[in-house]
């Protein structure tokens, strides 16, 4: 990883968009038992654990990502919890069975629908999947819009089309909702607070990494009404 990019994204709590709320409304209706299995595929530094671990709090949860620091701050955060195993290891690779993947932000390196294939085989036979992609949230997207995802080697769906390929994977829909605004402000708004204490000193490198994600931040702000994640809970069948 560069390290002016490390520097910016050291020991935040979460490296996408998403947030409680998030999760504790896509598993409402999940019912999990309270001992599942669950994979955070994906599972960055950490972010979404322990609201895993609140709906199977007797339960185990495998959180996978294949970038080895996430994981290190992962088992700093939960190594003295038993019911937490972190690896560095692709989201691609595990054997499950689990009652629950959680993969917030993370589906799209795979594809959707050959991820979603891949997973089915590591879940229970009326396992769950819980995941957000990039979604259009307009029937024309602006060339701003459309120009948000340049370079993030996603493929965006609309609504229909992203349920569409849940369906062709296996899964039927139980849930699925747009990520709200404070979802994604979790993940701008501690890179833009350390963006303001760290821009005083730094060098050209640092500087070329700050502007960057500032453009992000604001190319998102600006187009928001028109394009996120969608969140999708499915059920295998």
């Amino acid at each position: 990883m560069d390290p002016a990019f490390f520097l910016l994204h050291q020991d935040l709590l979460r490296e996408g968009p998403g947030d409680r709320d998030t999760l504790d409304r896509a598993l409402a209706p999940a019912n999990l038992r309270p001992d599942a299995v669950i994979c955070d595929a994906g599972c960055g530094p950490g972010g979404d654990v322990e609201g895993l671990l609140a709906h199977a709090p007797r339960g185990r949860v495998l959180a996978v990502d294949t970038h080895a620091p996430f994981i290190e701050q992962v088992r700093a955060r939960f190594g003295g919890d038993p019911r937490v195993e972190a690896r560095a290891e692709s989201m691609a690779d595990q054997q499950g069975p689990f009652d629950l993947i959680w993969c917030a932000g993370a589906l799209y390196f795979l594809g959707v629908r050959d991820g979603l294939r891949t997973f089915r085989g590591s879940l229970v036979p009326d396992g769950l999947v819980a995941f957000s992609a990039p979604a259009w949230f307009v029937e024309e997207p602006s060339d701003t819009a459309r120009a948000f995802w340049d370079g993030e080697d996603a493929a965006v769906f609309t609504r229909d089309t992203l349920l569409a390929e849940v369906r062709a994977a296996g899964f039927e829909p139980i849930v699925d909702f747009s990520l709200s605004d404070a979802a994604w402000e979790s993940y701008f708004g501690p890179i833009d607070e350390r963006i303001a204490r760290l821009r005083p000193t730094a060098d050209a490198a640092l500087h070329a990494v700050l502007d960057m994600s500032e453009r992000e931040a604001q190319g998102w702000r600006a187009v928001r009404k028109q394009t996120g994640y969608q969140q999708v809970l499915a059920r295998r069948v």
